[in-house]
Parts: structure tokens; sequence; C-alpha cells
């Protein structure tokens, strides 16, 4: 149970690290398809990583969580 919560945690810090910097860097990018003026490539691929990262840093500590869940249910069962 440790070890998820270790998980859970980290992966909430990194989400959170990685929403500041996408708010911090490029606040105003949009995808390419609804820009209506020309945006720089480096900023279009900073925030398509940041958003990578904060969706794989999501679905961990989902993860984290139902193992969790199913843990402390686990344990309530067997009891």
């Amino acid at each position: 149970m440790r070890a998820a919560w270790t998980i859970f945690c980290l992966s909430a810090v990194i989400l959170a690290v990685a929403i500041g910097l996408a708010h911090l860097l490029v606040p105003d990018v949009v995808p390419v398809a609804f820009a209506e003026e020309p945006q720089s490539s480096w900023a279009v691929m900073t925030a398509f990583v940041l958003r990578a990262i904060e969706l794989i840093a999501a679905a961990v500590a989902i993860i984290a969580l139902a193992v969790l869940a199913g843990g402390l249910i686990g344990r309530a069962v067997t009891r």
C-alpha cells in the first residue's frame, strides 16, 4: 500500500508541475487547427509535450488510486 501511495503522490506532483509549466510557458497556445494566427513551432511542440505528460501522470494517478481502492475493498471483504 505504501508503494501505491508513493506512486499516486508522485504522479499528482508531476501533474501539478506540468500544468503549472504549461500555464507559465505557453499560456495562449491552442491546437493548430483552431489557431487564427500563426504560432511558433516551439510553443506548439512544448504545449504538446506538456499535455502528454499531464495525461500520462493523470492516468497513472487514476490507476494507483484504483489499486488502493481495490486493496482496501479486498481487505474489508476478507475480514
